[in-house]
């Protein structure tokens, strides 16, 4: 019998519906030359995704099914579907992505061609299934390029210029065994990116030949790990790189110098200054403004003043800023049921944004106006424009601390 020449690793978790859209495409649109197996595991699924695995084991799909005893958590599954595998090459596929045939045969072609190189990698398209359209690839090679074991100091180089995750790869069965291991504060592909360097050649391809799909026909909305990554993930890009560049320096293959050093340092902050960047853009987006502008001030720290995110924030933070203030403070405290907004000129455009950024459906919003009884008062927080108008509130027996003025928020919001 043959061996297998690659293994796709499929885990899953009560995503029947996008496993069944997955394996159909390996029944009508894949073309392999080659021997392939399906891993499928199942981290402890309350749907039906066993019955999608055995229906397409009926039609002949090359799948085994592994199924664990209860949901140890994504990273453990990945870890059970890559064990399991006994192809020559490994590549992880996501229960709801694509693959791309072409560039497909052409990355297995380079492999069996070059048979020193541990992983190789390539970007990938971010794509919208609902209008059937590709976005730009997430990052650019203008040429399949090839580094020797241990060029850390030219890898390194390269994933800052070009601003590379190598997060989409195909991997070379005999050296995921003591590079597939967890990492909590280091980015994982930067770090198992170490690990395969270590062991031989790796390869960045020109040809994408993957799909991440980020709208789904399925679940348009739905949760997805990557997008999480993006907004929050920056630091531990820093300790990805940081361990990179740590395990090329132990081994000799990355300079320390103290000129060396800060250059390395400096391309790290830089790196990961700019994915700061685009996690300013999808707070704002996410109407998220208190997180954004916390992002906006360590940018501004970092030398970022001149990117056209922070200029195009700075019209919008201190208002949304404010607003998202007052919204927070009134949800959060116990037995408030109104807020009196006071000095506010348009008051139902003002009431909307509130609502829009959360603001809870039984808290009415009401006009400076409005006479309260001192039971109503006791359940009332107060928003005004002019300091001076806390001392009205304050001697018709508000709370002090129930009573917040534009200023006690917007003086802390340094543009």
């Amino acid at each position: 019998m043959s061996q297998v020449k690659l293994s796709i690793c499929i885990p899953t978790y009560n995503r029947a519906a996008f496993l069944e859209k997955s394996l159909a495409y390996f029944v009508d649109l894949y073309q392999f030359s080659y021997k392939y197996e399906i891993i499928i595991s199942d981290n402890a699924s309350t749907d039906d995704t066993r019955d999608v695995a055995e229906r397409f084991i009926a039609k002949g799909l090359p799948i085994r099914y592994l199924r664990q005893a209860e949901n140890y958590g994504s990273g453990a599954n990945v870890v059970s579907a890559f064990s399991r595998a006994t192809g020559e090459y490994v590549l992880y596929l996501a229960d709801d992505d694509i693959l791309i045939n072409e560039g497909m045969r052409e990355a297995i072609r380079y492999l069996d061609l070059n048979p020193e190189v541990t992983a190789c990698y390539a970007p990938w398209y971010t794509h919208d299934e609902v209008e059937e359209r590709d976005d730009p690839p997430f990052y650019i090679v203008d040429k399949d390029t090839k580094f020797k074991k241990r060029a850390s100091e030219e890898v390194f180089d390269f994933l800052c210029e070009r601003h590379v995750f190598p997060e989409i790869g195909i991997y070379r069965a005999s050296a995921l065994r003591s590079a597939w291991v967890p990492r909590n504060f280091a980015y994982w592909a930067f770090a198992y990116l170490a690990h395969f360097l270590e062991q031989g050649a790796v390869a960045f391809l020109r040809k994408p030949f993957y799909r991440q799909v980020t709208r789904s026909k399925i679940a348009r909305d739905r949760p997805q790990a990557g997008h999480a990554d993006v907004l929050t993930a920056w630091d531990s890009y820093r300790g990805g790189l940081e361990y990179f560049l740590y395990s090329g320096a132990k081994r000799g293959a990355v300079r320390l110098t103290p000129e060396r050093r800060a250059y390395l340092d400096a391309q790290v902050r830089d790196f990961t200054m700019l994915r700061m960047t685009v996690a300013l853009r999808m707070w704002l987006a996410k109407k998220d403004y208190i997180r954004a502008y916390e992002l906006y001030t360590r940018l501004m720290l970092g030398g970022f003043e001149h990117h056209p995110e922070l200029q195009r924030s700075k019209g919008v933070l201190p208002l949304m800023v404010a607003l998202q203030t007052v919204m927070w403070h009134t949800n959060a405290v116990a037995e408030i049921d109104r807020l009196v907004l006071h000095g506010v000129e348009d008051h139902g455009a003002i009431e909307e944004l509130l609502r829009d950024l959360g603001l809870r459906s039984h808290i009415a919003v009401v006009p400076g106006t409005t006479e309260l009884t001192p039971d109503e008062i006791g359940r009332t927080a107060v928003f005004v424009t002019a300091d001076s108008d806390r001392k009205h509130y304050l001697r018709k027996g508000h709370l002090p601390n129930l009573v917040v003025s534009e200023s006690d928020i917007l003086n802390h919001v340094l543009l």
